[in-house]
């Protein structure tokens, strides 16, 4: 069931991404060569802490996974694409670093994520997260009213697939709102004109997931959640909570 959010609840929504925003902006700024990523997670934990908002992510348990998320951010390093757990790994020179975060906060969920690299980044790493923001901006830029959820994945796929980058099979974002999932999915890449339609009210987590080798198959570690290439080449993944509005596209997950 899709659930179109009122302007009451799009404010809410707006209180809960402010903090995701906040809490990814300290996790950026604490990253750096020698820090784990478990100190990572205590930063954003911090933020929440003191916003008085929760996380979708700590506990959370789909399906497919075997035992339940045991943090509350997602630390996905070079290679990873999504989902990693955060542990004592230590980032290094050149790493590039893949942090998505959630809150809830009176109720109502924000998600985004954002990449970056520690220390001396590599052209190739930079050119890949470019890549990933422009696929992003232009997902939101097809988020408005009249459109559909197609139109959205297919300008993602048009700027990942221009690039020579690939996109995770079968992973893509969703609704948001008072529940991290929600419905519909929304696929990065798929047929403009095809899927739902995009109505006032309507909010969706929108999160391109690029891969620099080209190749879309991807493998889980055995910690049943991590994500990899199959290759081992490196992933990038940026994301926001997107309103959709009478207006255009409104961006919930900004500071």
């Amino acid at each position: 069931m899709v659930e179109l959010k009122s302007e009451a609840a799009l404010a809410a929504m707006r209180e809960a991404g402010r903090v995701v925003a906040e809490a990814l902006a300290a996790v950026r700024g604490a990253a750096a060569v020698g820090v784990s990523l478990l100190e990572l997670d205590e930063v954003a934990r911090g933020v929440l802490r003191n916003a008085g908002a929760s996380s979708p992510f700590l506990g959370y348990r789909p399906a497919f996974a075997p035992v339940p998320f045991p943090a509350v951010i997602c630390a996905s390093v070079n290679d990873a694409v999504v989902h990693g757990i955060p542990d004592g790994y230590r980032l290094r020179d050149g790493d590039l670093v893949s942090i998505d975060c959630g809150a809830v906060l009176d109720g109502w969920a924000g998600d985004a994520a954002v990449s970056f690299t520690v220390g001396a980044a590599r052209p190739a790493d930079e050119r890949l997260i470019d890549t990933t923001r422009r696929a992003l901006d232009a997902g939101i830029a097809a988020a408005v009213v009249g459109n559909r959820t197609g139109d959205i994945a297919h300008a993602i796929a048009g700027v990942a697939r221009a690039a020579r980058c690939g996109l995770p099979e079968g992973f893509g974002g969703h609704g948001i709102g008072r529940r991290m999932h929600e419905d519909p999915h929304l696929p990065n890449e798929g047929r403009p004109g095809r899927g739902y339609p995009l109505r006032p009210g309507l909010v969706l987590a929108i999160e391109p997931m690029l891969t620099a080798g080209g190749r879309d198959d991807h493998h889980t570690d055995p910690d049943g959640w991590t994500l990899r290439t199959t290759d081992g080449s490196r992933a990038a993944h940026i994301e926001h909570t997107v309103a959709i509005t009478e207006d255009g596209p409104r961006i919930l997950t900004l500071v």
